[in-house]
């Protein structure tokens, strides 16, 4: 297999673990990770989701970093690598059009995102908490586009830098001061009034609140927090050097990513205690945490206007270094296919975010007519990518592992730069845990979206 010599390349294992540790902390572990721990158990899903992380997890960032560094491919390239036939090609594809497809739909989020931080900087505490304001901002087609348009300027700009200059520089300076501001948001959230009992619930596991939907729920969240089946991991690790160790760097991604997961817990879980007197149910899902229930918390401190910059601020950072990741993913993709220069796929991957992500922002105002299998356009590509697409993502490298290149070509390549301390939980988990945690994932998403199940 001839290696592209032309190749991008990070400078380094830091570069390398600070790009993949800002692609996994995203909104998946600033809004949807509290939600589910306060819905699954508190301390008894925090539990089982650390056991399936330095398991299942790591068994599938190991594999998908492996596979791009082997190759010094993105995701299509990579199994091409291994064969040309149609089963090849798809599973190739649907790893790398998942990020082209969340992307759009993230930076809109990511737009909403930085409304807030511009609103809280201009003291606007109280307007943001009023439950009317939310939904008329983002049905208000002028402001929500030109809000997703400034985010998505903020992303492309950063891909025309390149890896070094670009990606690179930028996680260097955004994951540090990510992690103070988490830290300081968190200190400051569990010293309100009434705020430790929700540590407690948070970080105490009872077994009283175990169900098996902790499990799926936790498995799920997983692959949102880990970056798992975005071609993502395929993509950086085709950046890497055959220096990086490939175990040890997956160790310290799983440890930042854990910290800042437990961080957004200890920022969200005690704040809404206190705001709402122990009651966990406060903790709806998704937009409604971010942009309704923690503003009325902000609202009802005494350093309400700073906690919210502060807090928006972070979850700003984070927006941005998810979003640059998943569409750094699709710019290699169109450098390897097309044989195009950075330059040209970076506008293309500008193109396509600008598209799909302009219907998506306006699909609450302009376009709210228009509904897929009765969902708003966002909605829509949120449950296509993440609950259907990524299992399958996910399953199609588990098969090419163990059915094509074999578990031992992937623990050669590891050992190339590492001993492989947990090969052995490696190979029994690629060989007989993975797809049936998959095959669960896949099968309980759907059911769920069709409330078959209630997650």
């Amino acid at each position: 297999m001839k290696e592209n010599q032309s190749r991008s390349s990070f400078s380094g294992k830091l570069g390398y673990v600070l790009a993949v540790a800002g692609s996994a902390v995203g909104l998946g572990n600033i809004w949807r990770f509290p939600y589910l721990a306060a819905k699954y158990g508190g301390g008894i899903f925090l539990l089982v989701y650390l056991i399936l992380m330095v398991t299942f997890g790591y068994a599938l960032i190991v594999s998908e970093t492996a596979l791009g560094r082997m190759t010094k491919r993105s995701p299509v390239g990579a199994f091409r690598a291994f064969g040309k036939s149609a089963p090849f090609r798809i599973g190739g594809w649907i790893n790398a059009v998942i990020p082209m497809l969340i992307v759009p739909y993230y930076s809109v989020i990511g737009g909403w995102v930085s409304k807030y931080l511009f609103e809280y900087l201009r003291g606007s505490t109280a307007a943001l908490a009023e439950d009317s304001y939310f939904p008329n901002f983002i049905s208000d087609g002028f402001s929500a586009e030109f809000w997703f348009l400034l985010f998505c300027l903020m992303v492309v700009a950063v891909l025309f830098g390149g890896v070094k200059q670009g990606v690179e520089r930028v996680s260097k300076v955004m994951m540090p001061l990510l992690v103070l501001l988490a830290i300081f948001v968190a200190g400051y959230s569990m010293t309100r009034p009434g705020a430790w009992e929700g540590v407690k619930y948070f970080l105490i596991p009872n077994l009283e609140n175990f169900s098996w939907m902790t499990v799926v729920a936790a498995m799920g969240q997983m692959f949102y927090s880990l970056s798992i089946a975005m071609g993502i991991l395929y993509t950086y690790g085709s950046y890497i050097k055959k220096d990086v160790d490939i175990e040890k760097s997956t160790m310290q991604v799983e440890i930042f990513d854990t910290a800042i997961a437990m961080l957004a817990g200890l920022m969200i879980i005690p704040a809404v205690f206190a705001f709402s007197g122990g009651n966990p149910e406060t903790l709806n899902a998704g937009p409604s945490l971010m942009f309704i229930t923690i503003p009325k918390v902000f609202a009802s401190m005494g350093f309400g206007t700073g906690a919210g910059i502060m807090f928006f601020l972070l979850v700003l950072l984070a927006a941005v270094t998810s979003a640059i990741s998943l569409a750094e993913s699709g710019v290699s993709t169109f450098e390897d296919q097309l044989g195009w220069s950075r330059s040209k796929a970076t506008l293309l991957m500008g193109g396509v975010i600008i598209v799909i992500g302009s219907a998506s922002a306006l699909g609450f105002g302009v376009l709210d007519f228009v509904s897929v299998l009765g969902m708003t356009v966002l909605d829509f590509f949120d449950f296509l990518t993440n609950s259907l697409m990524m299992p399958v993502a996910a399953l199609a490298t588990c098969l090419l592992i163990t059915r094509v290149a074999g578990l031992d070509k992937i623990a050669k390549e590891v050992e190339q730069s590492s001993d492989f301390k947990r090969k052995k939980m490696y190979f029994f988990f690629m060989k007989y845990l993975a797809p049936v945690c998959i095959a669960i994932i896949l099968l309980s998403s759907i059911a769920n979206v069709f409330g078959w199940i209630t997650m």
